[in-house]
């Protein structure tokens, strides 16, 4: 078969597909399901599938034995014995589309050992009872809820971006803070124009569609690639910086915890982690106060703050006085704009959730976009604006707390805004925890990561997604010491490189397609690509000996981390699944020759090899075994000495010597290895011919026994795993109590 060359990573992998919908005006499918981890066969796969079938015998011809001669009912249409618990683990259900009774497991179907009963009752009592994988349509959002549970990374930035730039702009002097000013009005138009860009991908993408998909459906799979780990870094980060900084406005108002920040906010981690594996609308509940409560608190302090400055004619209070360390320029001043633009983070995370709208799902994004956006324009102009005119600076007490205790004193509405703030900015990483998984989803539908992220938990959470974000955030957290500044200057490289993408493929995407106001789309999309490309730009230069160098290697070595795993996947599906004209093997694999015509049950000839220790029961069930298959069946005995070998052979001999028997002699004592060559030696021998190695087993009834007993099996599985056309198979003999 002819291969087609391929120059860049194919969305898809050629056979297996997994379920992205169509592309065209409304792009991929960016939904999410419960059943993405079986693959989708192409037209090609399924004529393959169909030939192997026909290999196995003509439809035409008589009922075949090996389906009729069972010897017991698969369907389990009988009345269980009411000891036997087993029973309540399945159920017949309603017949399936293809006219056949459907088996379903029901919720007692926990483990069976006494440890992993344990585990199931804990995780029901932490994390609750399953849902039903019908039941993620149940798990989606209203406007209300949704707002709350995807924009307090947004929302909540306003709580250290705007400090971030100040500390920039005070190395300058205490005078150069007024600079604030103006440096916000551009970052707000840079606000108003990303917001607006990633309005337009919903409406593009009304399935869903978060930079990663979108710069993989309109620039390609590796741009997309480099979105997607832009977004991982900021993921986590997010998860650090937010609750660096929400650890921060409870060592504020209590300066005592102070020595307590690194353990108070892997805590918080814990229970963000969770929260979040109780499912979205559990953490939505448990998230949607604070969130609220943190817009009143700075609605609160910006009115009563603008209110006091308007009694005094808005004159500005001098702010407390700072020495200069370095000069005012240009270059200081582009590295307050980066810092400052860390409140922009989260503003994609609505365009990436789509899905979890209730219906109209695009049109209550884009509404809930647009309030989020309009949300964080006025809170971050507030907290400029109050900070300016009450002359805060950042200093052992954040601005927020500052302006706070300037406007509302220091009684029972300090209490409450600081607890809003600490809350808010602990729950922000919630953001993430929506995000990142949603994220490894769909990258791994595309193969460039582990297909265990497709997988969701009892509640319908990504459960993997959720807990490989909180490590390395917490790693991170811990590492920095619970401290927000060193933690900014990583912080604005990753999304912005999202950002970026995102909007230029959008442009690219108004240039394919001239849908109805595609024109003033392609303009609001090339606006936002400049402005965010200039603020990676900004931020490479300016934050790059700051620790911006760790992002710059962390990304590209995401990217060839998901590179490998992409290969390893085409090649593992090209060798899984039947053949297709660009997915084929190699012809000098040995793999591939070995398993070349071993599809259907005729083309495959046997060898079962039964290794012999000792000539006691558990032996003699594994030989009566091998030979109840009717296949040729030979015992292998590893002997240390000629005598023992002798030995051995008169055993045979009393036995009957029904089976042949080869005694390898292994006078340096060892057994496993020279087992394993053998057995390598054997199928060297006709490649073509499958060898089934039937090991017996002594199964005992308490794990501290399981030492006293040969482990051959497990042994020899790890020895012979990388030989194609060997099976191990193991034969247990229970010893009694």
């Amino acid at each position: 078969m002819s291969k087609r060359p391929r120059t860049e990573p194919a969305r898809s992998s050629g056979r297996p597909t997994r379920d992205q919908g169509a592309a065209g005006s409304a792009g991929p499918d960016a939904t999410v399901t419960a059943d993405a981890q079986l693959p989708k066969l192409d037209e090609s796969s399924l004529r393959a599938l169909a030939e192997v079938g026909r290999r196995w015998g003509p439809p035409e011809a008589a009922p075949d034995p090996r389906r009729a001669s069972l010897p017991l009912d698969p369907q389990l249409r009988y009345r269980y014995d009411s000891r036997h618990e087993r029973g309540a683990f399945v159920q017949v259900h309603h017949p399936l589309a293809s006219g056949q009774d459907e088996l379903e497991a029901t919720q007692a179907g926990g483990e069976d050992t006494r440890l992993g009963r344990v585990g199931h009752h804990v995780r029901r009592l932490v994390i609750g009872p399953p849902l039903r994988s019908s039941a993620v349509a149940a798990q989606r959002m209203g406007k209300l809820l949704a707002l709350p549970v995807l924009s307090p990374d947004a929302l909540s930035s306003v709580a250290y971006g705007p400090e971030a730039m100040m500390a920039i702009l005070v190395a300058a002097g205490s005078a150069e803070l007024k600079l604030s000013l103006p440096i916000g009005a551009v970052l707000v138009a840079l606000m108003v124009s990303v917001g607006m860009g990633y309005r337009q991908v919903i409406r593009a993408y009304p399935n869903g569609g978060g930079s990663y998909i979108v710069a993989s459906d309109s620039l390609g799979p590796r741009w997309g690639l480099l979105a997607g780990a832009g977004l991982i870094v900021d993921y986590i980060l997010t998860v650090a910086v937010s609750v660096a900084a929400g650890v921060a406005a409870i060592t504020s108002a209590i300066p005592a915890a102070s020595p307590w920040a690194v353990p108070i906010g892997l805590v918080v981690i814990v229970l963000l982690v969770l929260a979040n594996l109780r499912g979205v609308g559990a953490a939505g509940a448990a998230f949607a106060l604070p969130t609220y409560m943190f817009i009143v608190a700075i609605a609160l302090i910006t009115v009563v703050g603008l209110v006091d400055a308007g009694s005094h004619g808005f004159a500005a209070v001098p702010p407390a006085t700072h020495g200069a360390s370095e000069a005012l320029g240009l270059l200081l001043i582009l590295r307050a704009f980066a810092s400052g633009a860390t409140a922009m983070t989260g503003i994609e995370v609505i365009s990436n959730a789509v899905p979890v709208f209730k219906p109209p799902e695009a049109d209550n994004a884009r509404r809930t976009l647009t309030v989020m956006l309009g949300l964080l324009v006025t809170m971050f102009i507030g907290v400029l604006v109050v900070a300016h005119l009450d002359g805060a600076s950042p200093g052992s007490e954040t601005v927020l707390s500052q302006i706070a205790h300037r406007s509302v004193g220091g009684g029972l509405l300090y209490g409450y805004v600081q607890l809003s703030t600490t809350l808010i900015l602990l729950i922000a990483a919630n953001s993430a925890a929506n995000g990142f998984p949603r994220l490894l989803y769909f990258m791994a539908r595309d193969d460039f990561i582990p297909h265990a992220f497709l997988h969701m938990g009892d509640r319908l959470a990504f459960s993997v997604g959720i807990v490989v974000l909180a490590v390395p955030a917490a790693f991170l957290y811990a590492i920095f010491g619970g401290q927000t500044e060193p933690l900014i200057p990583l912080y604005a490289i990753g999304v912005f490189v999202a950002f970026t993408l995102a909007q230029s493929a959008m442009v690219a995407h108004w240039r394919q397609h001239h849908a109805s106001g595609w024109r003033r789309g392609l303009l609001i999309n090339l606006l936002g690509a400049i402005l965010s490309g200039a603020v990676v730009l900004i931020a490479l230069v300016t934050k790059f000996t700051s620790g911006a160098w760790i992002v710059v290697l962390l990304i590209p070595m995401i990217i060839v981390a998901c590179l490998s795993v992409h290969r390893h996947y085409q090649l593992a599906q090209a060798a899984l699944y039947p053949a297709v004209e660009d997915a084929a093997l190699p012809s000098t694999d040995a793999g591939a020759r070995t398993y070349e015509g071993q599809d259907a049950p005729a083309e495959i000839t046997h060898l079962a090899v039964v290794p012999v220790a000792a000539l006691d029961r558990s032996a003699l069930r594994a030989l009566a075994y091998a030979a109840s298959l009717n296949i040729p069946t030979l015992a292998v005995h590893v002997s240390p000495s000629d005598q023992e070998a002798d030995r051995f052979h008169r055993y045979w001999q009393d036995w009957g010597d029904h089976l042949p028997l080869e005694v390898l002699v292994s006078p340096y004592r060892t057994t496993l290895a020279p087992l394993a060559n053998y057995i390598e030696a054997l199928h060297l021998q006709r490649p073509e011919l499958t060898l089934t190695v039937v090991v017996p087993q002594v199964v005992v009834r308490h794990s501290w026994q399981r030492t006293l007993h040969s482990r051959t099996g497990q042994r020899l599985r790890r020895a012979l795993n990388h030989q194609p056309g060997i099976v191990i198979t193991s034969i247990p003999f229970h010893l009694p109590n």
